[in-house]
């Protein structure tokens, strides 16, 4: 149901006497508030008080009535509910599957939800705006479902699902049921005459009915499933896999030699070169970090950037990679190396320091570049934070200094029209599952024209992340791209084989790539 005061917004639920009757069912879900109403009935009758008595009676009869408001109905011998089955939380699940797994032939399965950035979200809004939230997500979540799920708030951002029984729990309808709960939290939310929008991290398992307790063992696996898909997030989604819990130990590794990693140079800067869609020539660099792992080998950013985060390092990471792509520029224009621009990635929590816009001009200036040359690249999912002015203020104050902003994984998330304004965005990056194809996929080929021209109708260059062919390096091309970054031109590359790189490349007037093996990221 849409809210009349925000426009485009849609306001899920059953309205007030839903979430009332929620906060009923809580509170009768306690025992010691539903021991007051015998106390408070035996004791009027004692003192001769039989009119309070009645009242009480009759109240108690009432509040249990408000509290059935929004249960689901549920038929005689239903696996959603029993006598002896836990009302809500962890063993409601677990109670369910343990019946689903001694019925023969039928499967099910078990997902989590948990909504991302919750302590932000306590931060800002205040712990009564967030049971509020809460409590609609959870009616989203909800009326998503069939009748006979089991739905249960597993604590303040968490939500537990077990699915009526099935013939079979396939990856691919877990995968659907995934999206579809991923999609009704991501519906903008009316809030305080604001819209608010939500993402969550979603991890699921089906039935593992092997070992003496499958219920519990396939509940751990839901868990271990999340746990990937809060590394991997925002908005995230991973299906539970055997040795799913040993990448979850290889980033508790990697975030305690984090530190280390970043004095002792193991983590260095790569660079991956963008080019004009149309003429080939080279446009910049964008610089990546990868750890030169001991153990592990050579890392790309996906399989450790989260053990950063965790270990309270990505400042510190961050300054390092602007520091070694400043001077890689410096060094590149002594050699003449013609490369007109470099972009570095920072995260949202380095941009909420007031001094960050301060700190790059400090930087800039020291290695004597122009800062027209530094691109700022953004993560797609900055726009979930459009909101903070810290944010809006640097990056106001970066652009004036003359930097250009570059925003990824446009197409994907929650970035509209306000956000690459208020972002002060000079490009945007199409994401790769879009460029995926997009020589042979009519409905890709429609939805990258669509975000060119909206791109081009606001005064936004475009770049087309992830061409791996020749085929969709030309075809971004001819629907009116204007830069390409990928495989098709070249792959990440250690400092060393820039220069080398540029120049020939420059000198074949297309792409070329070095047979050279450090030059490639694995």
């Amino acid at each position: 149901m849409a809210d009349p005061k925000a426009k485009g917004t849609v306001n899920v639920g059953q309205g007030p006497l839903y979430r009332l009757s929620r906060r009923i069912q809580t509170a009768l879900s306690r025992i010691e508030v539903l021991a007051l109403f015998p106390l408070l009935a035996l004791s009027a009758h004692w003192m001769g008080f039989e009119d309070v008595s009645l009242v009480t009676a009759v109240c108690l009869s009432t509040l249990l009535a408000l509290g059935g408001i929004g249960r689901r109905a549920t038929a005689p011998g239903s696996f959603a509910a029993s006598a002896a089955t836990p009302a809500t939380g962890r063993g409601a699940l677990v109670a369910m599957m343990d019946r689903v797994s001694d019925v023969p032939g039928r499967d099910t399965a078990c997902i989590l939800v948990q909504i991302d950035d919750w302590a932000a979200l306590h931060s800002r809004w205040g712990l009564d705006a967030c049971e509020e939230i809460a409590t609609r997500v959870e009616e989203r979540l909800q009326t998503t479902l069939r009748n006979g799920d089991l739905l249960t708030r597993l604590g303040d951002a968490r939500f537990g699902i077990v699915l009526s029984p099935l013939a079979t729990a396939r990856l691919g309808l877990r995968d659907t049921i995934a999206s579809r709960l991923s999609d009704a939290i991501a519906e903008p939310l009316a809030m305080r005459g604001s819209a608010l929008r939500l993402t969550a991290s979603i991890g699921h398992s089906a039935m593992i009915k092997n070992g003496a307790d499958p219920a519990d063992t396939t509940f751990k696996a839901a868990e271990t499933a999340l746990d990937e898909a809060a590394l991997n997030g925002p908005n995230a989604i991973r299906a539970f896999a055997p040795g799913m819990g040993r990448a979850r130990a290889l980033q508790t590794s990697l975030s305690e030699e984090v530190e280390a990693a970043i004095h002792d140079g193991a983590i260095q800067a790569w660079f991956q070169p963008q080019i004009h869609a149309r003429t080939g020539t080279l446009s910049g660099m964008e610089t990546l970090a990868r750890w030169q792992h001991p153990k592990h080998g050579l890392l790309g950013p996906k399989e450790f950037f989260s053990a950063v985060e965790a270990s309270g390092h990505m400042p510190l990471l961050g300054q390092r990679m602007l520091h070694q792509a400043l001077k890689a520029l410096r060094d590149w224009d002594a050699v003449k190396a013609h490369i007109p621009q470099i972009s570095v990635n920072f995260s949202a929590g380095e941009l909420r320091d007031p001094d960050f816009a301060n700190h790059m001009a400090q930087e800039v200036a020291r290695f004597s570049l122009a800062p027209s040359r530094i691109v700022i690249e953004l993560p797609e999912g900055v726009g979930k934070h459009i909101e903070e002015d810290a944010i809006a203020a640097n990056l106001l104050k970066l652009r004036n200094a003359g930097h250009r902003v570059d925003l990824e994984g446009f197409g994907l998330g929650a970035a509209s029209i306000p956000t690459l304004q208020r972002l002060s965005v000079s490009r945007i990056k199409i994401d790769r599952s879009f460029i995926l194809d997009v020589d042979v996929a009519h409905e890709k080929r429609q939805s990258v024209a669509a975000i060119i021209a909206l791109a081009q109708a606001m005064g936004i260059e475009t770049l087309a992340q992830g061409a791996e062919t020749q085929s969709e390096q030309d075809a971004v091309a001819e629907l009116g791209c204007d830069f390409v970054q990928g495989y098709a031109i070249a792959r990440p590359m250690g400092l060393d084989n820039v220069a080398d790189w540029a120049r020939a490349h420059g000198a074949a007037g297309k792409t070329i790539r070095l047979d050279d093996r450090r030059a490639a990221a694995p």
